[in-house]
């Protein structure tokens, strides 16, 4: 298949620049397994939901990864912006720059203001174009250090329309994140308030917790022309055993497995085995479901509307269906769905059949 068969065209001013308010208000389109659409609202959910479903959370949190500095090369000053991707010891981070081109391994940072900066090293660069980062703290200190200097890395289709603020700080955020380590929220989950969380249970719907740390590359545009040509960047996850039976005693009890989210889904689909035994799971993955892809775990993916040619919407076309894909995008299009991170929500049956 071609990366051009998931194109469409959307307009701008149904890109959402802030969340719902309150979160579980923004609008649910439902797409059962045959395709068949309805509106309705998050908040919705513990209706469309069954006792003895469960929902699998990415209980990940954000990170103000994005710092802004500049490049001192003897003397001769240039502004920098990075991105941290991965923590690769105490002190060194991947991470993109921009303007990449205009760092050499040696060159020193300084993010911050002069009075308490932030100094690190490029160590290496990669030849995809990250750069390794070897920072002066460590640690407590690193952590401080960041929430100080670094702010919430919006994602770039939202920062090239307003700069990040405070408010970012909460919105950008789900209400159960506890394990520090992405550098985007797992958005299907920002629709989650406390009291949802407290309906879906009295509904008998369970829960269940997984972490992946979610990295930069979910933005980076696809840039080959046949999607059997693009490579996922690796992305670190964990599926606990304790997790892993629950979720499979939950099948066993004829409960439908509910990822919130394509990250959840995609850690999920990597612990699963060809019987469709959830196993525990600790490490990376680098996976990418596309049309034709055979699900082993998800019943049901609850997520936001995506990029035209992601891999996101390609996730989804193999969930769904590429016809049933196309009439819901067009449908949401149509009656003014709120797209991409801070937008709504679809919440998608898998089409056994297609």
């Amino acid at each position: 298949m071609r990366v051009s068969d998931f194109d469409f065209d959307l307009p701008g001013d149904l890109i959402a620049l802030r969340p719902a308010s309150p979160r579980d208000s923004a609008r649910l389109l439902t797409v059962d397994a045959g395709g068949e659409l309805a509106d309705r609202t998050v908040r919705d959910l513990p209706d469309l939901l069954r006792a003895g479903d469960i929902l699998v959370f990415n209980d990940t949190r954000v990170i103000p990864a994005r710092l802004s500095g500049v490049r001192d090369r003897g003397g001769l000053i240039v502004k920098v912006e990075a991105t941290l991707l991965k923590r690769l010891s105490p002190t060194r981070w991947t991470a993109l720059m921009k303007p990449g081109k205009r760092l050499k391994a040696g060159d020193q940072v300084r993010f911050g203001d002069e009075a308490d900066p932030m100094i690190a090293v490029v160590e290496s660069k990669d030849e995809d174009g990250a750069v390794t980062l070897a920072f002066a703290l460590s640690g407590g200190a690193q952590d401080a250090a960041l929430a100080s200097h670094g702010v919430m890395p919006l994602p770039p289709y939202i920062a090239a329309l307003r700069p990040e603020d405070e408010q970012d700080k909460r919105d950008y955020q789900t209400v159960y994140a506890r394990e520090d380590g992405s550098v985007a929220a797992p958005t299907a989950g920002l629709h989650f308030t406390p009291e949802l969380l407290a309906a879906l249970e009295a509904k008998g719907v369970g829960k269940a917790f997984v972490t992946l740390h979610v990295g930069a590359g979910t933005f980076l545009p696809v840039k080959v022309d046949e999607i059997a040509d693009h490579r996922m960047h690796a992305e670190s996850g964990e599926i606990t055993a304790e997790t892993a039976d629950a979720l499979n005693a939950a099948r066993a009890a004829g409960g439908r497995i509910v990822c919130v989210g394509t990250t959840s889904l995609r850690l999920l689909e990597s612990a699963t085995d060809e019987s469709g035994t959830v196993r525990s799971f600790a490490g990376e993955t680098a996976i990418f479901i596309t049309p034709g892809y055979r699900f082993r775990a998800a019943d049901v993916l609850m997520t936001n509307f995506h990029l035209p040619k992601s891999t996101l919407l390609m996730l989804v076309a193999a969930f769904s269906g590429m016809e049933t894909l196309k009439a819901a995008y067009a449908h949401a299009v149509a009656g003014g769905y709120r797209f991409y991170s801070y937008g709504d929500a679809g919440l998608w049956f898998r089409n056994t059949k297609r």
